[in-house]
């Protein structure tokens, strides 16, 4: 059944690969990846097949199966693609192996797509964009810092919108080389791409954004994300545009909060007061509430003296207990010690 499938696909996108085709035989490999290792296996196998729309025909294979099953085929399908790109020439099979390792998710991928990332065909350039923020640890390797900067830069505008989106909004890399990157590209020609700048910037809660986001707002259709930014700069002056969107949309009473002095203590009065209560009841564990640069969250995180810990997204744990610190704080008790909640004060 699984090699059925894959034969099929191969021959769809052999009709793609030369003469044009839409049907690439995505959907049949999608269909051969429900099988998992099976297909690992299968796809494994042909990646040493001479004809390259075999070899990509499996890389795909290893991105979709991926792309659905857990880590120990995805690490199979990661040590697969390695060793193929080692030796592969084909461009056709560069750009399938660039997007399978982005499934991967796994950080041994980044030296491959580094070298991928010199291709003189755009379109494997773009995969890799899309792909290297997808297997950088948190804080990110210089090298994935470097290889995102320098595709922000690139001729082909796809290419620098990705790899902008990626340094800027998916990553959390941050420093001198980051900031410039993404300034540098808010006077980019293109309209995408400097939005993805000035959104980058803001995630870093640089003041430089505020006018390029202000502008942003002002437009007739307005993203999430740069909604997202305006609650990442936090300054008061967005308010009145804010004031115009639906607060039960994705993300406006998230920025309307945040730029809100008044909503903003609110909530870092209840995180202070969720933290007091939990170190009331139990005054022998460790008990911090932080955030961080590059999250809007605030963390509740706790240790206990058996060497459990527990972490709550604030909000979250408060959504729960209906804005109440003290009930916050038993159902977090609760979660770490089942059995054990104690009677609210």
């Amino acid at each position: 059944m699984v090699a059925d499938l894959f034969d099929r696909a191969v021959q769809r996108l052999r009709r793609t690969v030369e003469d044009g085709e839409s049907d690439d035989g995505s959907e049949l490999l999608r269909q051969a990846a429900d099988s998992g290792a099976v297909a690992v296996r299968l796809a494994v196998d042909r990646l040493a097949d001479p004809d390259r729309v075999v070899r990509a025909a499996a890389c795909d294979l290893l991105g979709y199966a991926s792309a659905v099953h857990g880590d120990d085929l995805r690490a199979a399908a990661a040590t697969a693609l390695i060793s193929l790109a080692s030796t592969e020439a084909d461009l056709e099979v560069h750009w399938s192996i660039a997007r399978a390792l982005g499934a991967t998710c796994d950080p041994r991928a980044l030296p491959t797509l580094v070298t991928l990332a010199g291709s003189p065909d755009s379109d494997v350039r773009f995969q890799v964009a899309v792909a290297v923020p997808a297997v950088l640890d948190d804080p990110p390797a210089e090298a994935g810092e470097a290889v995102l900067i320098d595709l922000s830069t690139d001729s082909d505008t796809a290419v620098r919108e990705w790899a902008t989106f990626g340094l800027g909004w998916v990553s959390t890399a941050d420093g001198n080389a980051v900031r410039r990157a993404l300034w540098d590209r808010t006077r980019d020609v293109d309209q995408e791409v400097r939005a993805e700048g000035a959104r980058g910037l803001a995630r870093r809660r640089d003041a430089r954004a505020l006018p390029l986001v202000r502008e942003m707002l002002s437009h007739d259709e307005v993203h999430r994300f740069t909604i997202r930014a305006a609650a990442y700069l936090a300054d008061p002056s967005l308010l009145p545009l804010l004031d115009g969107f639906d607060p039960d949309a994705d993300h406006v009473a998230e920025a309307l909060r945040e730029c809100d002095p008044l909503r903003r203590d609110r909530r870092n009065d209840l995180a202070w007061r969720l933290l007091l209560a939990v170190h009331r009841r139990r005054p022998d564990w460790e008990v911090t509430v932080a955030g961080e640069r590059c999250n809007l969250d605030l963390d509740l995180d706790v240790t206990d003296g058996a060497d459990r810990s527990g972490h709550w997204c604030v909000d979250g744990l408060l959504r729960r207990a209906g804005d109440d610190p003290e009930r916050a704080a038993d159902l977090a008790i609760g979660d770490l010690t089942p059995g054990m909640i104690r009677a609210r004060r």
